[in-house]
């Protein structure tokens, strides 16, 4: 295995696996660290987490793309941690959400396994399931205008900068939109007393177990990680001629997720956005040889572990409308496809419509969010509708 790595290694590929890392870390970082304060960890379980969900993603792709030969490129559930985001602390506190997070790792291992689960998963009306997604991410998506109110001009700068290289440099987009806005925060006001340089330490969780996490968090995540992430991701892979068998993904992923989920790290998944990176032609001429790009993101998301700690540190101290602000531009194309998703059939299109706003709305009922219920009311009223059709 070695030994075939070593004959197929090429520059162009190691340094598109490293870029991939790079913008993969950095176009979603801040919606990771913002969506975990959000539901309660401290600035020391999020540096742990960042270390950890870093090491999982690196070992999971280094690990599934030597076995396969083929570019398995691995990220955490950017949509998961939206919802996260807007969900909000839950009944249980964080210990809570890191028990969810194991349930998720838990779901993931055993639809790679169970069938029934896996086609309950394939069962929700795909516009039920984007139109959820759309839901969580509307308000976040909403942060950047909103912010321009507070912050006019560097709001404005932030925008300016991104949707400038979204035509030059697409990828790049919000790395720098992100990177401005620390740099816009460190210019007016400074990050204050407390920050220094430091290595991250891993910060154990104990978890807990509650209703309310498990439908408001865990089943929503795992919910959207499969149909966002995982299946998206196997769709990208497919279409670059690359059949990776998904039980070995899932199980790989999933796995992991549940042995560093005690620390604070979330779940990992399937890339799709970066599974294009890896598996194009921007990674090599030959297609049997792009593995090697996805083994140098693994080392890549590795290596930027060491900058957990200050990462955390950083977006913490950064302003929160500036920061909110690049992550909500980070989110728009997710949930522009999401909401196509949605409403692209007629005949789905109201009850996706009441799924969107449900999620979106806020409602908590039983201390369970809207992306749930959500997910009920409109996949109730869809079979319902189906029934009265029929009839």
């Amino acid at each position: 295995m070695l030994k075939a790595f070593g004959r197929d290694l090429s520059a162009p590929a190691a340094v598109q696996g490293l870029i991939v890392a790079l913008v993969g870390f950095t176009s979603s970082v801040a919606i990771l660290i913002k969506g975990l304060a959000n539901m309660g960890a401290s600035e020391a379980q999020i540096a742990s987490a960042l270390l950890f969900v870093g090491f999982a993603k690196g070992i999971a792709a280094i690990v599934l793309s030597l076995h396969s030969r083929m570019p398995i490129s691995v990220a955490w559930s950017t949509p998961g941690l939206a919802l996260l985001g807007a969900t909000g602390a839950v009944s249980g506190g964080f210990p809570a959400v890191v028990g969810a997070f194991i349930v998720t790792g838990a779901l993931i291992v055993l639809a790679a396994f169970w069938q029934p689960l896996s086609r309950f998963v394939q069962a929700i009306p795909k516009p039920i399931a984007a139109a959820m997604l759309a839901g969580i991410l509307f308000k976040l998506c909403m942060a950047p205008f909103i912010a321009i109110q507070a912050t006019p001009s560097a709001v404005l700068a932030i925008i300016g900068v991104w949707l400038i290289l979204l035509r030059i440099a697409r990828l790049w987009a919000v790395p720098a939109a992100v990177l401005l806005a620390l740099g816009l925060t460190a210019a007016t006001t400074g990050f204050g007393e407390g920050f220094s340089f430091r290595f991250a330490r891993p910060v154990f969780v104990m978890p807990e177990i509650t209703v309310s996490a498990l439908l408001g968090v865990a089943l929503p995540l795992f919910i959207v990680t499969m149909a966002s992430q995982n299946i998206t991701g196997l769709a990208v892979l497919s279409t670059y001629g690359y059949r990776h068998k998904p039980r070995d993904g899932l199980f790989v992923t999933g796995a992991l997720s549940m042995i560093t989920a005690p620390f604070a790290a979330p779940t990992i998944n399937y890339a799709a956005i970066t599974a294009a990176l890896c598996a194009g032609p921007d990674a090599g001429t030959d297609p049997a040889k792009r593995y090697v790009a996805a083994v140098f993101s693994g080392l890549g998301y590795i290596l930027l572990t060491l900058f957990a700690a200050v990462t955390a540190a950083l977006v913490l101290r950064a302003s929160p409308a500036l920061i909110e602000a690049a992550a909500g531009l980070a989110l728009i194309g997710a949930f522009g496809a999401a909401m196509q998703g949605a409403i692209a059939e007629e005949e789905s299109r109201l009850p996706a419509l009441l799924t969107f706003f449900i999620a979106a709305s806020g409602l908590t009922i039983l201390g369970i969010g809207g992306a749930f219920w959500g997910l009920v009311a409109g996949w109730g009223v869809h079979l319902a509708f189906r029934m009265t059709a029929k009839s």
